[in-house]
C-alpha cells in the first residue's frame, strides 16, 4: 500500500497545490510513484473545484512542474485517510488541528517547513496578493522542502 501524503494550505489553489505537485515530480523523478501518493486541500472552502493559481502555475512551469488539481476543502476524513498531513504555515496548522477532536491524528500533522534543508523558513508565506517574486520564493521553498520530505519518508517508511 501506498504512502499517503496531504499538503494542506488555506484556499488550495497556490501553496498545497504546488507542493503537491512538486512533491509528485520528485517522485516521478525517482520512479516511486507506487510507493508514494499525494494530494493537497485547503481548510477553507473559497475556491472548491477552481484550478492552481495561473500565478503559481507561471512559477512552476518555470522549474519545468506542471500544475494540476482541483482545489477541495480538507475533510475529517482526511485526518485518517493519509499517513502524512502537511500544513504551509501556523494558521492552517491549528484549523487542521481544531478538526482532530481526540487528538488521535495529532502526531501525524507536520509543518512543511519542518522538512527545509536549506531554507531557514518556519512558514510557506502566503503568495496570493504579492506580486510574481513571492510565487517564484514559494516554489523555491517547496522544493527544499518537498527534497527534505522525500529524503526523511525514504528513510523513516524504508522507501
Amino acid at each position: 500500500m501506498a504512502y499517503k501524503i496531504l499538503f494542506v494550505c488555506l484556499g488550495n489553489i497556490c501553496r498545497s497545490p504546488a507542493a503537491e505537485n512538486i512533491m509528485n515530480y520528485l517522485i516521478n523523478q525517482e520512479d516511486l510513484n507506487n510507493q508514494i501518493t499525494c494530494d493537497s486541500a485547503g481548510t477553507a472552502g473559497y475556491h472548491i473545484g477552481s484550478p492552481p493559481d495561473r500565478r503559481m502555475t507561471i512559477a512552476a512551469k518555470n522549474r519545468q512542474v506542471e500544475m494540476i488539481g482541483a482545489a477541495r476543502k480538507l475533510t475529517v476524513d482526511d485526518l485518517a485517510n493519509f499517513d502524512l498531513i502537511l500544513a504551509m504555515d501556523g494558521e492552517n496548522y491549528r484549523d487542521i488541528l481544531s478538526l482532530d477532536h481526540s487528538g488521535k491524528y495529532r502526531q501525524k500533522i507536520k509543518k512543511m517547513c519542518d522538512f527545509c534543508i536549506n531554507y531557514q523558513s518556519q512558514e510557506v508565506p502566503d503568495p496570493y496578493y504579492g506580486g510574481a517574486s513571492g510565487f517564484e520564493y514559494v516554489i523555491d521553498l517547496l522544493f527544499d522542502a518537498c527534497q527534505g520530505l522525500l529524503h526523511h519518508i525514504k528513510i523513516t517508511e524504508n522507501i
